[in-house]
C-alpha cells in the first residue's frame, strides 16, 4: 500500500517495518561495506607492512647466496660480521612491521565492532521482535566471525598472496629455468587450490546453515524449560534436536574430510615442487650454469613463493564461514535500517485514534484486524473485550506501536505513532503484555525500565499496583534481584511488577493486556483501585481482558469479533446493546459478554 498523509502533513508508511528502502544500484555500498570502506586507510598501511615484510623474506635467501658466494670464497670474517649485522637489523625490521600490522589490525577489529554493535543490537532486536524467527545470539556470532577474520592470519594469507611474483622474479634473475619452473609450479598449485576450493565450498556452507538451525531450535526450545520438564517433553524434544545435531555432525564431518584432503594434497604438491625445484637447481650446478649458494637461495625463494598459496587454502574455510557471516549481517542491516530521528513533539495528552486499521501475520489469509476505526478520548478507560482470537491482543501491540505488519492508522494525539521515536515516546507508554517478561536484575531496576532509578516514583508505582509492601517483605527489598526472566518471583507477583513499570513515570496512555489473569482478590482489587487512579489523573488506559467484572471501572467498551468492532460506545451504551442478548444474569457494574 502506498504512503497516505496524516492530517497534520506527516508522510506514513502503511507498512512501517518494510520502510521505503530502496534497492542499491551496482556502484552504491551496502550499510556494513561502507562501514568497512571507512578502514581503508588501516588496509593500506597493512599493505604496506606486507609489502615490507615480503620484501625483507629475501633477507634469507640473499645472506645464504653472500655467506657461500662471497664469506666461503674470500674467507674473510669481517664481510660475514658485517653481513650478519645487516641481516639482524632487517630481520628486526620485518619482526616489527608484523608486529605493526597485527596490531593495527586488532585495534581495527575493536573499532569496527564499536561501530557496528549498537547497530546490530537495534536491527537483531527489530528483526525478533517483528517475528521473523531471527536468533539474536547468531548477529553477534557473525559480527565476531567478520571480526576475527579481519583481523587473523587468513587476512595476512591475502595479503602476502600478491608478492607471489616478486620471488619468482627473483628466481629468474638467479636462472631464467628456475623463475619459469616456479611459474609453472604456482600455475599447478593455484589449479589444485581452486578445484579443492569448489569441492569444499558447497559442504563448508551447508555446515554453517546446519549449525545455525541448530542453536536457533536448543535457543527456543530452552527458552520455555519449565514447561517441557513438567510436561515429560524433554525426550522428544531431544530427540528432534538430536536429528538436527547428527545432520549437522555429518555435515561437518563431511566438509572437514573433503577439507583436509584437499589441504593434504596442496602440501603434498608443494613440498614436491620445492624438493624438485631443488633437484632442478643441483642439476643446474652440475652444468656449471648456477653457483650452490643460489641453488639454496633459489629453493628458499621459491619454497616462500609457494607457501602464501598453502595458507590461502588454509584459511578458505574461516574465509567461507566470514563470508557467509558477512551477507547474513549484510542482509539484516538491509531489512531493518537505522530508524530515523523523528520529529519533537510535546508531551502527549492521551486521546488515541484508529483509522482503518488492519493488522495481519505472516502464513495466514485473513487479516488479524479488519479495518478498524475508533475514537479514544483522553483520560478515558476503555475496556476491550471479545472472546478469545478475536484479535485483542494484537490491537493492543498495534496500540503501542510493535505490531509489524499494519496497514492504516494509529494516531496520538493526532500524530502518526510511526512519526515518534521510541524512545521519546517511551516514557509517555505503559503497556503490560499477556505473557509477562521481567528481565534479570533487581525489582527497582524492572520498575524503573532498566532507566535513572528515581527511589520516588519506583515507591509510588509500587504501591498504585499494590506490590509495595510485598516487595518491603523480600530480604534486599527493591534491591532484589529476581533472576533471568523473573523466575524467582510468583506469575501473580510478576504480574504485579509489570503493572508497576507500565505505571512508571506517570505516562499518558496505558495499554493492560489480561492485567488480572494471574490476581487473586486482593490484586484484582489492587488493580481497580491502581485504574482508578490513573482515571482520576486524566490518563488515557486500555483494559484488554476476558474476565468482564473489572469493567465496571471503563468509560467506554469495545467489543471485538473476528477482528471486527461489533460494539462501541460509553459502558452504559454497550452493557444496554448486548444486555438483550445475554444468556444469564449479569455482574453488577459489568458489561455483558459479547453474544
Amino acid at each position: 500500500m502506498s504512503a497516505q498523509p496524516s492530517q497534520n502533513g506527516h508522510q506514513v508508511s502503511d507498512n512501517h517495518t518494510s520502510g521505503n528502502m530502496k534497492k542499491p544500484s551496482f556502484f552504491q555500498r551496502s550499510e556494513l561495506t561502507a562501514t568497512l570502506w571507512t578502514f581503508r586507510r588501516e588496509f593500506t598501511v597493512c599493505m604496506i607492512f606486507s609489502m615490507v615484510v615480503n620484501l625483507l623474506m629475501l633477507t634469507p635467501s640473499i645472506y645464504m647466496l653472500q655467506v657461500f658466494d662471497r664469506v666461503l670464497v674470500s674467507n674473510s670474517q669481517v664481510t660475514l660480521v658485517a653481513m650478519t649485522l645487516i641481516m639482524f637489523f632487517l630481520f628486526i625490521v620485518m619482526a616489527f612491521a608484523e608486529w605493526s600490522r597485527s596490531r593495527l589490525l586488532v585495534r581495527a577489529g575493536v573499532r569496527l565492532d564499536q561501530q557496528l554493535n549498537s547497530r546490530v543490537f537495534n536491527a537483531s532486536f527489530e528483526a525478533y521482535l517483528n517475528q521473523l524467527g531471527h536468533n539474536p545470539v547468531q548477529a553477534f556470532s557473525d559480527l565476531t566471525n567478520v571480526r576475527q577474520f579481519l583481523t587473523g592470519n587468513g587476512l595476512f594469507a591475502f595479503m602476502d598472496a600478491p608478492w607471489i611474483p616478486i620471488y619468482m622474479v627473483v628466481c629468474y634473475m638467479l636462472h631464467p629455468m628456475l623463475g619459469w619452473l616456479s611459474l609453472l609450479f604456482a600455475i599447478i598449485l593455484i589449479i589444485v587450490a581452486w578445484i579443492g576450493n569448489r569441492l569444499v565450498r558447497e559442504p563448508l556452507e551447508k555446515t554453517a546453515q546446519a549449525g545455525v538451525q541448530v542453536n536457533t531450535f536448543v535457543h527456543s526450545k530452552l527458552r520455555n524449560a519449565e514447561v517441557i520438564e513438567s510436561l515429560g517433553m524433554l525426550d522428544d524434544l531431544r530427540r528432534r534436536w538430536l536429528t538436527r545435531h547428527q545432520q549437522h555432525l555429518l555435515l561437518n564431518s563431511k566438509s572437514h574430510d573433503i577439507g583436509s584432503r584437499v589441504q593434504a594434497s596442496t602440501k603434498f604438491v608443494r613440498y614436491t615442487f620445492q624438493s624438485l625445484s631443488l633437484g632442478a637447481g643441483a642439476l643446474l650446478v652440475i652444468e656449471g650454469e648456477l653457483s650452490a649458494g643460489a641453488m639454496i637461495a633459489a629453493n628458499i625463494l621459491m619454497a616462500r613463493a609457494l607457501q602464501p598459496i598453502d595458507l590461502v587454502v588454509g584459511a578458505w574455510k574461516p574465509f567461507i564461514a566470514a563470508r557467509s557471516a558477512f551477507v547474513r549481517l549484510e542482509e539484516l542491516l538491509a531489512k531493518h535500517p537505522e530508524r530515523p530521528a523523528g520529529a519533537i513533539h510535546p508531551d502527549p495528552k492521551g486521546h488515541m485514534r484508529i483509522e482503518n486499521l488492519v493488522a495481519t501475520a505472516p502464513g495466514r489469509e485473513t487479516p488479524i484486524l479488519k479495518e478498524l476505526s475508533a475514537d479514544f478520548p483522553a483520560g478515558n478507560v476503555i475496556a476491550v473485550i471479545g472472546p478469545s482470537g478475536s484479535g485483542k491482543s494484537t490491537l493492543a501491540r498495534a496500540l503501542v506501536g510493535i505490531w509489524p505488519n499494519v496497514s492504516g492508522k494509529v494516531l496520538i494525539d493526532g500524530e502518526p505513532i510511526q512519526s515518534w521515536s521510541r524512545t521519546e515516546l517511551g516514557p509517555h507508554l505503559g503497556y503490560l503484555p499477556q505473557d509477562i517478561e521481567l528481565f534479570d536484575g533487581t525489582i527497582a531496576e524492572n520498575i524503573a525500565r532498566f532507566g535513572a532509578i528515581d527511589p520516588d516514583k519506583v515507591i509510588l508505582a509500587a504501591t498504585r499496583a499494590g506490590v509495595h509492601d510485598m516487595v518491603l517483605r523480600f530480604p534486599r527489598g527493591y534491591d532484589t534481584t529476581m533472576g533471568e526472566a523473573g523466575n524467582l518471583l510468583s506469575g501473580g507477583q510478576r504480574q504485579r511488577i509489570g503493572l508497576a513499570r507500565a505505571m512508571y513515570g506517570d505516562p499518558s496512555v496505558i495499554v493492560l493486556d489480561e492485567p488480572n489473569s494471574n490476581l487473586d482478590d486482593a490484586g484484582e482489587a489492587a488493580l481497580v483501585k491502581a485504574v482508578q487512579d490513573l482515571k482520576a489523573q486524566g490518563k488515557t488506559v486500555f483494559l484488554i481482558t476476558h474476565r468482564t467484572q473489572i469493567v465496571g471501572v471503563a468509560d467506554r467498551i469495545l467489543v471485538l469479533r473476528d477482528g471486527s468492532i461489533q460494539i462501541y460506545g460509553t459502558r452504559e451504551q454497550v452493557i444496554a446493546a448486548l444486555q438483550p442478548k445475554a444468556a444469564q444474569p449479569q455482574p453488577a457494574g459489568g458489561a455483558a459478554q459479547p453474544a
